[in-house]
């Protein structure tokens, strides 16, 4: 099982961030941790026998780094119980938030995986997006972790922006391998409806052959792809959260628009940060899906990662299609299990197999 906690709070909101955050209430952050630590303790206590142990837990955002460590101690608290040693235990976080106090606290409290939203070190491309730090504080929030002592760290980046080259991204990724990071979330810009960027085409930039020359420059630095837009140095620093989701692992989302899943069935939690506070134990909605549903998430999934898909899962001519495609040196077939060879044609690889 795995564990999503959501903190929703941002100093800032980027131009192009369409996740559940808000920078204007602050003045509810007290009343949002007692009612996240309400719902977390009636999820573990619904979903967990006392001797089950989570495989991880993610906090994510939103920034959890705009919240005080000591309003985490009782989340730890509550979890005790549920995590260990082999627990992968991530915490997001923004340079400028993520001060030697933060990090130190919450290395304490069992942290053991950091990763940091950079997007980028060129402050030019870091004020356009938004962000609330600049390069030299992002380098410096990346060494205080690694003297504080974590040696699991992950740099969010972000490409495909209206100025981005070859060689701008290139210097990003070189200053991540001059700081030893361990894990690389490359991300290409999305133009999604509610951000300040939506309906402004200009400001991304669609090119694939951008996307290759730098997936191929990450492999000469020694950063391994194993999912679309995840590349680390090696198996030991992949993320288990992420894996967990993409392998259509059992998981409980806990905060404000935090979403669940266990078996056949999605549990959406109320996205509204009061109504959240008012009932953190009400879902918003609960989507039960059908075989045919989970059938396509685990062929989609499947084929943005290394993972891949059991063939057994698919029909008859389903995998007359597949043997089409591995035939094409599109897929790669080993026993039962079917690999994509190239992760930026998996949804029209999926598409075509599933239509």
């Amino acid at each position: 099982m795995l564990l999503y906690i959501h903190i929703p709070f941002c100093d800032s909101k980027c131009h192009y961030c369409a996740f559940n955050s808000y920078t204007d209430r602050f003045h509810l952050k007290n009343e949002y941790m007692k009612a996240l630590k309400k719902q977390l303790k009636m999820e573990l206590e619904r979903n967990l026998k006392t001797s089950d142990k989570l495989e991880t837990v993610f906090i994510g955002g939103g920034t959890p780094s705009t919240i005080k460590v000591e309003e985490y101690i009782e989340v730890f608290e509550i979890l005790e119980n549920f995590i260990d040693k082999n627990t992968e235990i991530t915490t997001e976080c923004n340079p400028n938030s993520a001060t030697i106090k933060w990090l130190q606290g919450m290395k304490g409290l069992g942290v053991n995986r950091i990763s940091f939203g950079i997007q980028s070190f060129d402050d030019k491309k870091l004020n356009f997006l938004n962000r609330a730090h600049n390069s030299k504080g992002a380098i410096k929030a990346i060494q205080n972790a690694k003297c504080i002592g974590f040696n699991s760290i992950n740099c969010d980046i972000i490409y495909g922006v209206e100025g981005d080259s070859f060689e701008s991204i290139k210097n990003d990724f070189d200053t991540l391998k001059s700081l030893e990071i361990q894990h690389i979330s490359a991300y290409s810009l999305t133009l999604e409806e509610g951000t300040k960027f939506f309906n402004k085409s200009e400001v991304k930039i669609d090119d694939e052959e951008l996307s290759y020359k730098f997936f191929k420059y990450l492999k000469e630095l020694g950063f391994n792809q194993y999912e679309i837009s995840n590349f680390a140095l090696n198996d030991k620093y992949e993320s288990k959260h992420n894996y967990g989701y993409w392998q259509h692992k059992n998981y409980l989302g806990v905060g404000a628009g935090a979403v669940g899943f266990i078996k056949n069935k999605r549990f959406y939690t109320k996205k509204g940060l009061e109504e959240y506070i008012q009932n953190p134990i009400e879902y918003e909605d609960i989507e039960e899906l059908n075989e045919e549903d989970i059938i396509v998430e685990k062929v989609l999934l499947g084929l943005r990662c290394k993972n891949g898909f059991d063939s057994t899962i698919i029909n008859k001519i389903q995998n007359t299609k597949v043997d089409e495609l591995v035939s094409l040196k599109k897929l790669t077939k080993k026993e039962n299990k079917i690999y994509n060879n190239n992760y930026l044609l998996a949804d029209e690889l999926a598409l075509y197999i599933l239509e």
